[in-house]
């Protein structure tokens, strides 16, 4: 019997580039990492932040007054002045030409916020467009940059119409300049107040806080991630969202629980959870915690 040469190069041809499609579909597959600045002057600057080539989104925190009639306004701990801090925008340039998506970050864990009606969601959209995406206002608080996003991290009041208010943020994107949705709900499922606002489908990433909800049985404790991977698995097979992050305390004083050793994540938590296709990586809480801790860097070659 003669053996067709030429068959065989083409097929081992085709072998090789099989497996170079499937290394590299493998790579992009890879997770990335989404950090929260603004609440700690001492974290360094936003352009120093994405200098450390660590993330690939940063959530400015927060604006946490906004809503019924009350007056807009953002809290950077100390950065610089919360009513003008125009110099901001060349950190939100300097990340975004490293590719980095900078959003701001509404609501939370403290502030005074809510949407009281539909008319209320429409006015918040359009002061957040004007005032940090596209649009244009005589008093952007953080200068002329464009933001990429808003960020959805609802934690205290009332917790009606932020559905509403995806919705009419949505509405601004076009084909030339999206404007990217991202949330931080808390683990116990359903987040009572992001629930219906994630369910419209309209989220690009949701960074689900897998931490300080020791009761609802969602996160890491005891030495155990059975209960971890047990809550992640139902946000990641559930939530209509491009991709699901786990998010973490990115030191032990970050949060109350729920911090996890990063030899667990990532020797038992992350070879678990990478499998599932709506797997986008990690969120930290925070910058400050995360210079201390050195948790991004530990755990950034396994994400």
């Amino acid at each position: 019997m003669t053996t067709n040469t030429s068959s065989s190069s083409s097929s081992q041809s085709l072998l090789i580039s099989l497996l170079l499609f499937f290394t590299l579909f493998h790579i992009t597959l890879a997770g990335d990492i989404s950090i929260y600045w603004g609440q700690n002057g001492n974290e360094g600057t936003l352009a120093e932040t994405c200098a450390t080539g660590k993330y690939a989104y940063v959530n400015i925190a927060f604006l946490n007054v906004f809503g019924n009639g009350r007056t807009p306004a953002i809290n950077l701990a100390g950065h610089c002045n919360p009513s003008r801090c125009a110099i901001a925008s060349t950190g939100i340039r300097s990340c975004q030409g490293q590719g980095v998506k900078v959003m701001l970050s509404i609501g939370g864990g403290s502030g005074t916020y809510s949407i009281a009606s539909a008319a209320d969601a429409r006015q918040v959209a359009d002061y957040l467009w004007n005032n940090f995406l596209g649009g244009s206002s005589t008093s952007r608080p953080l200068g002329d940059a464009v933001l990429d996003g808003i960020d959805f991290d609802i934690e205290t009041g009332p917790t009606q119409n932020y559905d509403l208010l995806a919705r009419y943020l949505s509405a601004y994107s076009t084909p030339a300049r999206k404007v990217y949705l991202t949330a931080a709900p808390q683990c116990p499922y359903p987040d009572a107040h992001l629930g219906p606002a994630l369910n419209t489908g309209l989220f690009d990433y949701v960074w689900v806080q897998f931490y300080n909800n020791p009761r609802a049985q969602c996160q890491y404790g005891s030495g155990s991630t059975a209960d971890l991977l047990r809550s992640w698995n139902r946000w990641a097979s559930t939530i209509p969202a491009t991709k699901i992050f786990m998010g973490l305390p990115a030191a032990p004083g970050a949060a109350n629980n729920g911090y996890i050793p990063t030899n667990v994540l990532t020797s038992q938590v992350l070879p678990a959870i990478k499998s599932s296709s709506k797997y986008g990586g990690i969120m930290l809480w925070n910058k400050y915690f995360d210079d201390r801790n050195g948790y991004s860097s530990s755990v950034k070659s396994s994400v």
